[in-house]
């Protein structure tokens, strides 16, 4: 019998923060796990992996925005490839969990899922909602990654989720923080400097942040840097060069070092509709930001400590948002408080300690081998 072979399944990688923790768990894997492959139907984030995980990808070069069902037949189709060549498989899915949900069930092969992201994002629509309730038990272990998103997840579907909280990688940031950053759009210090990374969709709703902005902008010196690439660039370009907003808001796409941006920023803002739990505001709290935030499902308020370590508030609700971010400018002193409060908490987010928890799991299911 063949050695048994870990595969991990990721059509899409677009460079978002379920890619920063496909690359930081898969990464801790090839210290112990001898025979890793990752499938995927883009290979753009390649360097970032370590070399002992093999690519699997087609030859064909996609574009970021092809439809995602495509990439995920397609990706499908490659990892029946693999099975033929070995059946002693196990699945580790990060993305299009029912679709290879479906497929190791129909070959009998063990799969273990991650799911990233609130159901209260994608669980709306009524045939999708029979779908994941009937597929997603077959699952043999689904990771969830906040306790609140365990909550949804175990009583929509009637699971019993595996909570895993995001590994993360503090000593990595401390290291790209401090990269020169050229044209800097920050530079001038009297300016109340606001940023938002994130991908450029309607999930992320950076409309609500722009009208906002607009409120604040007419009453101090403040600029906005928007980080992100998606379909909705244009309606956001859009929205600037209608407001007048060019001189004060910016939009650039998706940077592999956010870090140094961040670094550069007084506040952090995230007006998302629905979230699994946000790296972004993990990465803006070990760099000591004040953190803006929607009360979304699922992710923010339990990294703010329901409050204590940032402010929340109401989703799309452009106006409390620009009444937090005053609130923010007058009381910056008193508000390093909250953000050190928070910066002391992120030890839930250990790197070894939620790796390791991951690892287990795995083990576990490649048996004795290891």
């Amino acid at each position: 019998m063949q050695t048994k072979s870990l595969i991990l399944f990721m059509p899409s990688i677009e460079g978002g923060g379920v890619e920063k923790n496909l690359i930081t768990i898969s990464n801790y894997f090839s210290k112990k796990i001898k025979k890793i492959k990752l499938i995927s139907a883009e290979n753009r984030l390649q360097n970032f992996f370590n070399k002992k995980i093999k690519f699997i990808s087609p030859s064909r070069k996609f574009s970021k925005n092809k439809n995602k069902i495509i990439k995920y037949l397609i990706c499908l189709f490659l990892l029946f490839k693999e099975y033929l060549k070995n059946k002693n498989i196990i699945i580790f899915a990060f993305q299009a969990n029912i679709y290879a949900i479906i497929f190791a069930k129909i070959l009998n092969i063990k799969i273990i899922t991650r799911s990233n992201s609130s159901p209260s994002g994608w669980s709306k629509n009524p045939i999708k909602k029979i779908l994941f309730r009937f597929f997603l038990p077959m699952a043999n272990e689904i990771i969830v990654n906040s306790y609140d998103f365990k909550k949804q997840m175990d009583k929509k579907f009637n699971l019993e989720t595996k909570l895993i909280l995001n590994p993360f990688d503090h000593k990595k940031i401390k290291k790209l923080k401090s990269k020169r950053i050229k044209n800097n759009f920050f530079k001038d210090k009297k300016n109340l400097k606001i940023i938002n990374v994130a991908r450029l969709t309607d999930q992320k709703d950076h409309l609500t942040l722009l009208k906002a902005f607009k409120i604040i902008n007419k009453k101090i010196r403040s600029k906005l840097l928007i980080i992100g690439s998606g379909k909705n660039k244009e309606i956001i370009e859009n929205y600037i060069i209608k407001n007048n907003l060019r001189y004060s808001a910016k939009l650039i796409p998706f940077q592999i070092n956010p870090y140094k941006y961040i670094n550069a920023a007084d506040l952090f803002v995230l007006t998302s509709k629905f979230e699994g739990l946000p790296n972004v505001l993990l990465e803006a709290l070990s760099l000591k930001k004040f953190v803006i935030s929607t009360n979304c499902p699922t992710g923010p308020s339990e990294i703010l400590l329901r409050g204590k370590a940032g402010y929340l508030f109401k989703m799309e609700d452009y106006k409390q948002l620009a009444k937090k971010i005053l609130a923010h400018y007058k009381n910056q002193k008193k508000n390093k408080l909250m953000t050190n409060y928070g910066y002391l908490s992120l030890s839930r987010y250990d790197y070894k300690k939620n790796c390791e928890k991951y690892l287990n799991l795995i083990l576990g299911y490649l048996e004795n081998e290891y």
